[in-house]
């Protein structure tokens, strides 16, 4: 008896294993918007069952998989379901989330432009596509790495190397001691995770000149201090509280003028560049050294991914660039010599499935739609009584629900409530409540919805506690 030879070849065991987490992670997606956003008690004990210790024998792989789709998915908080508003937190664009299902198992590492021609091509289109979008100089180099906190780093690894090069001080062959002291003026504003960059480099907290800053958390020119060709000026582009961003077209051109260095953690506010409504926002941004930015944020690539610009390729290459004798240090463009990582995923693949999907008017339109969602949560929230601490600027939203106490009591309803999900900060002194938009699947509908949700939570705080503030 013969075989059919036009019977499909029978998958392999592999095959068969992605294909089945392929159908688990499709019906996880068409359940994300049904769920609640915060997982229930009853999901968080199932994660009692998660295996603790290593055992001598192995779970089979089907097995392994449907325990993390059983007992995994219903544990995990539905940030891309269009009612997570915490923490600046994206969800995961179609394209990009699809990519992702292949980019997994093509498995390239994009070190080496020989390791994945394909990878490597790819890297090299999205980098040059997103300095477009952003308005940022297209002869600058653009480097994908894990998010904006390595890309802050990447970027003030280059600065100091840069300012110090100038000074006639070679780095990589002298190190730091003995070298010229670096000056650090920094916006009073600035992300922790750029302090957190800071000392990676070697500078401490008491080096930083803190910039004093606006009641809308922006750098003020009239205050702005000193500055001299060892200068290191750190800016930002989006205020993780309020939106705002800093007077570029004012502060840049002062400090590049003496010679300075001017970085710009834009991490999700550097994405205004990419609207036309928006561009004026972050207006002369383009006149600075470095800026770091996520692709993991607005863009909604999934996580992690995020992007260093160097306004010189030289600077960036300065800093991150090595030898040895099987790496080929010769290519235009070789992640390993970009970052500081050598052995990464291929970031910028799903970054340009993003961008191919989308198109430089998507891209546009996602700007503009959710900061369109943030203006109508403030209103809604306005409108009933609460206190919309800043002008919304962007996709954020800081609201005040009367006192401190109140308002600690109004976000931990909200969170147990779990309509939606938004997080407390401090602004001034004050509490408050952040309610970050950065989702692209987030409607008019999850807007209003999670606008009520918060309100009834106001109500029923005020009604049980007698000390509580009332609307």
């Amino acid at each position: 008896m013969t075989s059919d030879p036009h019977a499909p070849e029978p998958r392999t065991a592999k095959a068969e294993l992605l294909l089945d987490a392929a159908r688990r992670a499709a019906r996880y997606v068409d359940s994300s918007r049904e769920r609640e956003v915060f997982p229930s008690e009853a999901a968080l004990r199932g994660l009692d069952r998660i295996p603790r210790e290593l055992g001598d024998a192995g779970m089979e792989s089907e097995e392994v998989v449907a325990l993390l789709d059983e007992l995994g998915s219903p544990a995990t908080v539905a940030s891309t379901g269009g009612r997570y508003f915490g923490f600046v937190t994206g969800g995961t664009d179609p394209a990009a989330a699809a990519a992702s299902v292949l980019l997994g198992a093509w498995d390239q590492n994009v070190a080496l432009p020989v390791m994945s021609p394909i990878a490597a091509l790819l890297d090299e289109i999205a980098a040059r596509w997103c300095l477009r979008l952003l308005g940022l100089p297209e002869t600058a180099v653009a480097s994908f790495c894990s998010g904006a906190s390595i890309a802050n780093l990447t970027c003030l690894l280059a600065a100091r190397d840069a300012l110090l090069h100038r000074a006639g001080w070679d780095v990589a062959e002298r190190g730091l001691a003995g070298a010229p002291p670096l000056r650090v003026v920094a916006s009073a504003e600035i992300h922790a995770s750029v302090a957190k960059a800071l000392r990676a480099i070697g500078v401490g907290t008491r080096q930083i000149e803190s910039a004093p800053t606006d009641e809308h958390g922006r750098v003020r020119v009239d205050r702005f201090p000193p500055v001299d060709g060892l200068t290191l000026v750190l800016l930002q582009a989006g205020n993780v509280n309020t939106g705002h961003s800093d007077p570029f077209d004012r502060l840049v051109p002062a400090v590049r003028e003496e010679g300075g260095w001017v970085h710009v953690d834009g991490a999700f506010g550097l994405w205004a560049g990419a609207s036309e409504a928006r561009r004026h926002l972050v207006d002369g941004v383009e006149l600075a050294d470095s800026w770091a930015t996520d692709a993991h944020k607005w863009l909604n690539a999934s996580y992690d991914s995020g992007i260093a610009v160097c306004r010189d390729p030289a600077d960036l290459r300065r800093a991150m660039a090595f030898s040895a004798a099987y790496l080929d240090g010769g290519a235009e463009r070789a992640g390993a010599h970009l970052s500081l990582q050598m052995s990464q995923r291929a970031r910028g693949a799903e970054v340009w499935a993003i961008l191919a999907a989308l198109g430089r008017n998507g891209v546009a339109d996602l700007v503009d739609r959710l900061c369109g969602h943030a203006e109508r949560m403030a209103g809604l929230l306005g409108a009933a009584g609460a206190d919309v601490l800043v002008p919304t600027a962007l996709n954020q939203v800081l609201v005040r629900f009367g006192d401190d106490a109140t308002t600690d009591a109004v976000v931990a309803a909200v969170q147990a409530d779990r309509t939606c999900w938004a997080g407390g900060t401090v602004w001034r002194g004050r509490r408050a409540m952040r309610i970050s938009v950065c989702d692209a699947s987030t409607t008019a509908e999850d807007v209003a919805v999670s606008a009520e949700a918060v309100l009834r939570c106001w109500d029923r705080v005020a009604s049980e506690a007698p000390g509580a503030s009332e609307r």
